[in-house]
């Protein structure tokens, strides 16, 4: 079979968040054919529960791009829709896990992009298990889908370096980006037939989990050391956040620094109601930067500090 032009092909894109807002812009802008749009149906939300769109929604919308969102993936009525739709290529990013029978529709496939250089880290948290396990490089991956999830042939990997300060906020926003770029590189590869896929092996070690985060995940262990909450507390930052508790409130953390020192007793704390307030765990302190109280807005240690009365 020839290659074809990127603007021949007939693609649908499946996203919801912001981080796949990237990846359908950057395919609009290469001058790909989008068919069509699959996202979440819209959700009540906020003080007044009103409908919310998806990010991706938004986009399509504003772009004119046909936009689909049905509850149910394996309801025969969408499924037909899908088919008449005639798709030569599907593309996943941040999305929910698809069916067979949606995913194996396509000539040419199902591609996903993935925040992680797989094999590691398959799973809904790449980004921040990279960095809660103090990785210093990680990356974006795309994929061909199979059965099992985050398990198909590899098509092209971008690697990014971590930086030892890097939330998984800021990663998550430079990931957007390559991932997008990596995105159109991908699917001009599959037109020109110059992609050899690779099947994931073991080779490199490990295969890390990339898990769901829950609560129990960002409960502070002060029994840990300096490295791996600092760890902790960037790769939960901005959201969900790593959290502990002061005078029995829940307080969460954004941004911390480290001290490697002989501490007092594990969770206890140290401040000069000015200026620090340092939690003391294995093998030194942890002296948080930005941070929420229950009931509270955001704010930096001082402003906190300057209006809390402690117990």
């Amino acid at each position: 079979m020839n290659s074809r032009n990127i603007k021949d092909i007939r693609i649908i894109f499946m996203g919801t968040p912001e981080f796949a807002v990237a990846s359908l812009d950057a395919l609009v802008k290469a001058g790909c054919n989008i068919i069509a749009v699959l996202t979440a149906p819209d959700k009540p939300a906020g003080r007044g529960m009103e409908l919310q769109q998806s990010a991706v929604k938004k986009y399509a919308v504003e772009k004119g791009l046909p936009v689909l969102q049905p509850e149910k993936l394996k309801n025969p009525e969408f499924l037909a829709q899908l088919r008449s739709l005639n798709a030569d290529l599907q593309i996943v990013v941040a999305f929910r896990m698809l069916p067979e029978v949606v995913w194996n529709m396509p000539p040419m496939g199902t591609i996903n992009v993935h925040g992680s250089l797989l094999p590691k880290y398959r799973g809904a948290a790449p980004i921040n298990w990279a960095i809660i396990n103090g990785e210093k490089e990680t990356g974006v991956t795309t994929f061909k889908l199979k059965h099992e999830i985050d398990t198909g042939d590899i098509l092209l990997q971008e690697k990014i370096a971590i930086r030892d300060d890097e939330t998984a906020g800021e990663l998550h926003d430079e990931m957007k980006e390559v991932g997008a770029a990596l995105l159109v590189k991908t699917v001009q590869g599959l037109c020109n037939k110059t992609l050899e896929e690779k099947p994931q092996t073991s080779d490199d070690g490990p295969l890390l989990h990339a898990s769901k985060i829950f609560t129990e995940t960002c409960k502070i262990d002060w029994s840990k050391t300096v490295d791996e909450l600092y760890n902790l507390i960037r790769g939960l930052s901005p959201y969900p956040a790593a959290f502990t508790f002061l005078d029995s409130k829940k307080l969460k953390i954004f941004s911390a620094s480290k001290e490697q020192s002989t501490p007092k007793a594990a969770g206890s704390f140290e401040t000069d109601k000015k200026t620090f307030l340092k939690f003391a765990c294995a093998d030194g302190y942890i002296a948080v930067k930005e941070i929420q109280l229950e009931g509270k807005k955001k704010m930096n240690v001082e402003d906190f500090l300057r209006g809390y009365r402690f117990v």
